[in-house]
């Protein structure tokens, strides 16, 4: 596959990893451990440095809901253009979920401290810094199974 067909199927293994975390994020919500992701987050900076000034409740829900759509789609791609080999389905699980680990790695020690959305994991005390990191190793698990199947696995398995 060339770069142009590893970045666009692995942004639609994105896209289906997202819907993954989504349902994972939701479960997690209703037992109480989630109460705030990444994407809430951020909107939640935007709106307090006052760049959603006039907007409603229900425009911050699709502005949220658009943000998670738009990181996993440009992780998914991402994680696409670097991907060259490919393995098996457990090979390539494992290989998303270190992508994911990768991914939050980068920005939970990064951009989300620097732009003010998050403290750095390190500077937490509280059990709660550890589901992004179950949510980035379960997106990132999603995205190499599904990019493994988009990606032709009867051709190599």
């Amino acid at each position: 596959m060339d770069p142009r067909q590893r970045t666009l199927a692995g942004g639609l293994g994105g896209i289906a990893a997202t819907l993954v975390l989504t349902a994972l994020r939701e479960t997690l919500s209703r037992t109480g451990l989630v109460f705030e992701t990444a994407p809430m987050q951020v909107v939640k900076r935007m709106d307090e440095l006052g760049l959603l000034e006039g907007s409603s409740p229900g425009g911050r829900r699709v502005l949220t809901a658009a943000a998670h759509f738009a990181y996993g789609t440009g992780a998914g791609s991402v994680f696409g253009l670097l991907r060259r080999e490919r393995g098996g389905p457990g090979e390539e699980a494992a290989v998303g979920a270190a992508l994911g680990l990768l991914a939050w790695g980068f920005g939970w020690a990064s951009w989300m401290p620097l732009a003010g959305v998050d403290r750095a994991p390190w500077t937490q005390r509280t059990p709660r810094v550890l589901l992004p990191v179950l949510d980035h190793a379960v997106f990132g698990a999603a995205w190499g199974l599904a990019h493994w199947s988009l990606t032709g696995r009867a051709s190599r398995d």
